[in-house]
C-alpha cells in the first residue's frame, strides 16, 4: 500500500524529511480494525516526532494521529464495529500512524464518525477532542454538564486558538456552561476564540494579572495550559484561585525545569494530560476513549460542538504533507489543517 514516512529525522525543508513509500498492507487481528483512511489532520506532535530525534530508522516511520475513514476489515475479537462503519480516532503514538492508505487501530480508541461531518471535518477533531475532554473532565474534574455549580466556575485556556484550545473552549462553554477566558494575541485569533464561545480573551504577551483586571475577572478556578508552559508559571500563579487546579498538556521547551513550589502556598493541584496514555499503557479504562468520541460525535451532530477545520491542503502525499508540517511549525496556526486520503 502507499504511505508517507521517513527514515531520517530532518528539518521540514529537506526533501527526505517525508517521502512517498510502499509498505505491506497490514492485517487486523484481535481487537484491531483495518481502516481505509479517507482524511487525516496534522498536529504539533507529528512535527515533533518527525524532527526531534537523531535516530536513523531501519524501517520507515509512518506518522499521523488524527484520522477519519471506513472500516475495511476487523480482527477476530472486535465487538464494537463492523466492516463499512465510518469512524474517527487518534490511535496511539507507539504504533505506525495513519499517513497511509490503510491503518490498524484498536477499536477501544475509535468512535463512530459524526454523521453530519464530512471525513475532512471529522479528521480534524479526534486528538484535540480527546485531549480537551480528558483535560477538563477527567484531569480537572469538571462535570460535563451544565449546572448552577459549573456556571459559577471559570476556566482560563492558555492558547485558545490552537487545535486543543479551540475545542476546549467549546466543551467548557457549551457542555459545562462555565465562564471561559481564553488567551490570544492576534486580531484573527482573538476573533476565533470568541467565535468558539469564549466569554473574554486576554493577551498572553501581557501579564495575566493586569489582563484579568482589564476584563474585570477574578481569579480562575481552573487553568488549561496548551502552550509555552515555561513562560506562564508566574502568570498562572497570579490568576489561579487558592485550591484551584491546573492541567498542562505540553512539556517545557528543551525540557527546561520549572519551579512548582511557587504553587504550594495556594495548595494548587497540578496535573498532566496526554491523550495517548490510555492506549499506550492499555489501561483498564481504555475504552473510555471510544465512549468519549461517540458522545462527542453526538454533540457534533446536535450542533452543540463544531469542527475546528480551517485549512484543507489537498490529497495526502509527501509534498503536501511537508507543506502542512511547515505550516504547523510557523506557530500561528488557527484551528486544524487537513488532507484527504491518498488518491
Amino acid at each position: 500500500m502507499k504511505a508517507i514516512g521517513l527514515y531520517k529525522h530532518l528539518p521540514i525543508d529537506h526533501r527526505e524529511s517525508l517521502i512517498d513509500i510502499e509498505v505491506s498492507k497490514p492485517k487486523p487481528s484481535g481487537r484491531d480494525l483495518l481502516v481505509r483512511v479517507k482524511a487525516v489532520s496534522v498536529n504539533p506532535v507529528d512535527t515533533k516526532v518527525r524532527a526531534h530525534s537523531s535516530k536513523e530508522e531501519t524501517e520507515p516511520r509512518i506518522l499521523g494521529w488524527d484520522v477519519a475513514g471506513v472500516v475495511d476489515e476487523v480482527g477476530d475479537a472486535v465487538s464494537l464495529f463492523a466492516v463499512g462503519d465510518e469512524v474517527y480516532y487518534a490511535g496511539v503514538i507507539t504504533r505506525p500512524g495513519c499517513n497511509a492508505e490503510y491503518h490498524l487501530v484498536d477499536e477501544r480508541s475509535v468512535g463512530h464518525k459524526p454523521r453530519l461531518l464530512s471525513f475532512e471535518q471529522a479528521a480534524a477533531m479526534p486528538l484535540t477532542t480527546i485531549t480537551a475532554w480528558e483535560s477538563l473532565f477527567d484531569r480537572l474534574g469538571i462535570t460535563p454538564q451544565r449546572s448552577a455549580a459549573s456556571q459559577a466556575k471559570s476556566v482560563l485556556i492558555i492558547g485558545g486558538a490552537g487545535g486543543v484550545g479551540s475545542i476546549a473552549i467549546q466543551l467548557a462553554k457549551q457542555v459545562a456552561g462555565m465562564r471561559v477566558i481564553a488567551t490570544a494575541s492576534r486580531e484573527a485569533s482573538v476573533k476565533w476564540c470568541r467565535d468558539m464561545g469564549a466569554d473574554a480573551v486576554i493577551d498572553h504577551r501581557k501579564p495575566f494579572r493586569d489582563e484579568f483586571a482589564r476584563i474585570g475577572a477574578g481569579e480562575a478556578d481552573y487553568i488549561l495550559c496548551c502552550n509555552s508552559t515555561e513562560s506562564h508559571i508566574q502568570n498562572m500563579l497570579d490568576v489561579i484561585k487558592p485550591q484551584g487546579k491546573i492541567c498542562i498538556i505540553v512539556g517545557t521547551k528543551n525540557d527546561q525545569p520549572i519551579n512548582i513550589n511557587v504553587f504550594q502556598p495556594k495548595s494548587v493541584a497540578i496535573c498532566w494530560e496526554l491523550m495517548f496514555t490510555r492506549p499506550m499503557f492499555n489501561t483498564p479504562d481504555m475504552q473510555t476513549q471510544h465512549d468519549l468520541l461517540n458522545e462527542a460525535g453526538r454533540l457534533f451532530d446536535a450542533g452543540v460542538l463544531r469542527t475546528t477545520l480551517t485549512e484543507q491542503h489537498g490529497a495526502m502525499n509527501a509534498a503536501n504533507l511537508r507543506k502542512v508540517h511547515a505550516r504547523i511549525e510557523t506557530g500561528n496556526m488557527i484551528g486544524k489543517a487537513v488532507l484527504r486520503g491518498i488518491e
